[in-house]
């Protein structure tokens, strides 16, 4: 297992139980495949450097987990391909 920062950006416009949702759908793929969550923190809506989808906001969410070096690449795939989500940083600490 080795630790990794995850930093997503959902669009401003979806409500709290969607954002809700979504990190519970993201975290749920990060513990069936054998990972771990240590903290997650929800930093809420801040303005962007520049326009993404022509949206000037975005609502960032910081997560710290323990999961499988493999598992990286697709949790990337996944998250490519969650509509809400408009950019996602996944690095190793």
């Amino acid at each position: 297992m080795r630790q990794y920062e995850l930093i997503f950006i959902v669009h401003p416009d979806v409500e709290e139980n969607v954002l809700t949702d979504i990190v519970d759908r993201i975290q749920s793929w990060i513990t069936d495949d054998g990972g771990e969550i240590k903290n997650t923190e929800l930093w809420g809506k801040k303005k962007l450097a520049y326009p993404i989808r022509k949206q000037n906001e975005g609502q960032y969410v910081l997560m710290h987990t323990n999961m499988s070096p493999t598992f990286g690449a697709e949790l990337e795939r996944n998250l490519r391909y969650l509509e809400p989500v408009m950019r996602y940083l996944l690095i190793s600490i």
